[in-house]
């Protein structure tokens, strides 16, 4: 899992939180990306990465789940000249939306932990069963999500609450 901006770094943790319950033996790294420069080459960008850097942070062979807060165009031009590129899915702005509550806008742009849950779960098939009913389960919660803001003008309060426990 990978993220830069602060709503899609907040989206890709409540993902995390979501698999490390759900699919426990899933193992997932998350790069926070604080400077969009850094997936370019060095021979590109001086705050570049070089090649063996990038692979080692993003890997030469895994799947990359991109929760980006602009285009996710950007991300790729950045990225197509690295090993991985192929495995890298950005999950960005596609210009969705409308008045709408904060929540609501993620899952507008496929940005939400839900989507970013059901992006891993098809491209993981070792989740097998349990990635299976998990993916159910998000749909559903969308459903509900939907429903909530429609009643209430506001979203779920456990979106509006969720914390990082950082305990586990």
């Amino acid at each position: 899992m990978a993220c830069c901006g602060d709503v899609p770094t907040l989206e890709t943790l409540a993902a995390v939180a979501m698999m490390h319950e759900h699919l426990p033996d899933l193992k997932i790294r998350v790069v926070n990306v604080v400077d969009l420069m850094k997936l370019q080459s060095q021979t590109e960008h001086p705050h570049g990465l070089s090649d063996m850097d990038f692979d080692e942070l993003f890997t030469r062979d895994k799947p990359v789940i991109f929760a980006f807060h602009a285009y996710p165009w950007l991300i790729h031009r950045l990225t197509y000249r690295r090993t991985n590129h192929d495995n890298i899915h950005v999950r960005g702005y596609k210009e969705e939306g409308t008045i709408t509550t904060p929540f609501d806008m993620t899952v507008l742009n496929d940005l939400d932990r839900f989507h970013l849950v059901m992006d891993t779960i098809d491209r993981l098939p070792q989740t097998g069963g349990k990635g299976i009913y998990l993916k159910q389960q998000l749909k559903d919660k969308l459903i509900e999500h939907r429903q909530y803001i429609n009643k209430y003008g506001e979203d779920l309060p456990e979106i509006r609450n969720w914390k990082w426990d950082n305990s586990k």
